[in-house]
């Protein structure tokens, strides 16, 4: 079927109704559910074939993590759908208010290669529980992960209302050129400003989650104990989710100069614990993102600030974990986002100096902060600005429905997850209304003074004087 009849079919189911009701949505939502318990070993393999992940890694950044998603929406779709009931202030009175979710119409969701499973269905699960028909275009650099969803999802949702149009970059490009109700990406900045620039042709709000250089504070804690813990946590924040190429993925490390040798000797034999086979940890999504991030390490500046790793095989497509120690900060590893195995340590001789450090730099999607200190920890929240902060974990941040998940500035707008999801996807209609029982004609004319006092009074909350004005005794 040709482009403009594929958006016709969905733009006739979404006009007809059907994917308004609640047992439409909870249906799409339990069928989504089905994919992921049913086809398992498929996703497994697919996503061994596009990036070389494990089944324990697939499972707990892809699979487990939207069962957890599609649970908490199919539990709560019919409480977001709820109107909302609304104060209404004295001077409307008698006038009853609400706010009511309706489904923005005809929407567009890109999704990226890196989670090429767990990216398509997280913005595809609010877009469903808002009462959406949707269009989702998989990455073309995940080619066995974007057949696996065009081939399931077409199967067990309801594909009069539900696509996924596959292709690349010639595919994304017909698509913008068409009206959509909302545009949902997910990649980096270059290709998002391709993406605004064709929404802006029609106006179509746009949702961007791009990402950005994610700073993490290292502070030199006390206890023996928290300092294992924390970098096991640094460990698994770089290394553990598709091998640091992840929007949350920490890019680098602040650390107090006198720290900074015991941080490096912890982190290389968590490393050394943590990955006992090379497939314990994701390869390379192709040669071209290979060969970038190995032209970071032949800058001979930061060659030589290399402390652990480093090694590449071409063949493989993988790359080691890998440290470095102060590169220079106007190189290339420290100005663009690294998006691999790659963590460079940035040593300070105040670890308060890290404020002014990521101050001084684009906003990220998050700034993680390994800490006790409280006072530092008011001070990172109040004085910097990202997307989220985060202190003594990483990536814990993506599991938690109950909060928005999003990035400001060059990381990106607007926030999803949960009932975050739905709301980006719904429209909050205000309805209000009232009756014919009483009315107020000091709202028309003519004025008067009298008039003139009532509208005082009410608008500053006087209600007294407003009664005493209104029944003739001022």
């Amino acid at each position: 079927m040709e482009l403009e009849g594929v958006l016709a079919e969905l733009r006739g189911s979404f006009e007809s109704g059907r994917t308004r009701s609640l047992s439409w949505r909870q249906s799409q939502l339990r069928a989504l559910s089905d994919i992921l318990h049913k086809e398992e070993e498929g996703i497994f393999r697919v996503l061994k074939a596009d990036l070389g992940k494990h089944q324990a890694e697939a499972y707990l950044h892809e699979v487990g993590s939207s069962i957890k998603s599609l649970n908490h929406a199919i539990k709560n779709v019919k409480r977001w759908m709820a109107p909302t009931k609304a104060v209404v202030p004295m001077v409307a009175f008698p006038t009853s208010a609400e706010v009511l979710p309706e489904p923005l119409g005809v929407v567009l969701i890109f999704s990226c290669w890196n989670f090429p499973i767990g990216l398509s269905l997280e913005p595809l699960i609010g877009a469903i529980s808002a009462g959406n028909a949707v269009v989702l275009k998989p990455s073309e650099l995940a080619p066995a992960s974007s057949n696996f969803l065009a081939n399931n999802i077409s199967k067990y949702l309801d594909n009069k209302a539900i696509k996924v149009i596959e292709g690349g970059p010639d595919v994304g490009e017909q698509l913008l050129e068409h009206k959509w109700d909302k545009i949902f990406f997910t990649g980096n900045p270059r290709v998002g400003r391709i993406v605004m620039t064709a929404a802006a042709k029609h106006l179509t709000p746009v949702v961007l989650e791009l990402g950005g250089k994610c700073p993490a504070i290292f502070d030199s804690l006390s206890s023996s104990r928290d300092r294992k813990m924390a970098v096991e946590r640094v460990v698994g924040g770089k290394w553990g989710p598709c091998s640091g190429q992840t929007c949350i993925a920490i890019d680098y490390l602040l650390v107090e100069e006198k720290f900074a040798p015991i941080l490096v000797d912890l982190l290389k034999e968590t490393i050394r614990r943590f990955f006992v086979r090379p497939d314990y940890i994701s390869r390379i999504i192709n040669r071209q993102n290979f060969e970038r991030l190995s032209n970071l390490l032949k800058d001979p500046s930061v060659a030589a600030s290399i402390v652990h790793g480093g090694s590449l095989d071409s063949e493989k497509l993988s790359i080691e974990p890998t440290i470095l120690i102060d590169p220079p900060l106007d190189a290339e590893i420290m100005t663009e986002e690294i998006f691999g195995p790659l963590l460079p340590i940035i040593t300070l001789k105040k670890i308060e100096e890290s404020i002014e450090f990521i101050r001084a730099r684009p906003k990220p999607l998050v700034i993680y902060g390994f800490t006790n200190d409280e006072k530092l920890k008011r001070r990172i929240i109040a004085e910097t600005s990202s997307g989220a902060v985060v202190f003594n974990d990483a990536i814990i941040q993506y599991l938690l429905e109950t909060i928005p998940f999003g990035g400001v500035g060059q990381s990106g707008f607007g926030q999803y997850h949960g009932k975050f999801s739905f709301d980006i996807f719904s429209h909050g209609k205000a309805v209000a209304g009232r009756t014919f029982l009483i009315e107020f004609s000091f709202r028309y004319p003519p004025w008067n003074e009298r008039k003139l006092q009532l509208m005082r009074s009410i608008y500053h909350f006087d209600y007294i004087g407003f009664l005493l004005c209104f029944l003739g005794f001022k």
